[in-house]
This record gives structure tokens, sequence and C-alpha cells, in this order.
């Protein structure tokens, strides 16, 4: 598993023109059918709208369809940063103590 949360995209949602014609909550809503985050946030981040979305990659050869739409449609930046559940980390710390 491969979780992928994505912190603050620094354009998303900041041209007013995407509010305007509805271009954010369609490519919102496109992104959470395909993709069915488990979680999407929205804040406010060094005074740039933001949001923070996290899902399950599997793979990560779906990083790139994941990240298009918010970089084509919205000129957004995004970040991702793998994560781990407890029961992962726990795996994880197993398995780097007997390559030790």
């Amino acid at each position: 598993d491969r979780p992928f949360a994505s912190p603050p995209p620094a354009a998303l949602f900041n041209r007013p023109l995407q509010i305007k014609d509805g271009t954010l909550p369609q490519i919102i809503d496109k992104f959470v059918e395909q993709h069915k985050p488990e979680a999407i946030y929205f804040a406010a981040e060094g005074g740039e709208r933001c949001a923070y979305i996290v899902l399950d990659v599997k793979d990560p050869t779906d990083l790139p369809s994941i990240a298009e739409p918010f970089f084509m449609g919205l000129n957004a930046n995004v970040h991702n940063s793998i994560c781990m559940n407890l029961a992962d980390m726990k795996a994880g710390v197993e398995k780097a103590a007997k390559n030790r």
C-alpha cells in the first residue's frame, strides 16, 4: 500500500475564474469519482487555498494520472508523500531489523 498525501498545492483554487466557471468542483468531483480518496481536507496554507488529499496508491505508476488533473486543470503545485499506517510501520521496522 502506498498512501498518497497531497500537501499544499500552492496555486490550487487561487485563480478566481476556477471558482466562477465551475472548473474547481468539476475537477475535484471527477478526481473523487476516479480515485476514491480516503479523505480530502481544504485549508489555507501560507495565504493560499490548498487541499490535502489522502488516498491509497498501490502502484507508483499511477502518480501521473493522479496529479495531472491538478497540473493541467488548475495550474497547481502537487507534492506527494509516502506514508505508512501503524501496521506498515511495524512490518517495515521488523524488515529493517532483519537486514541489519
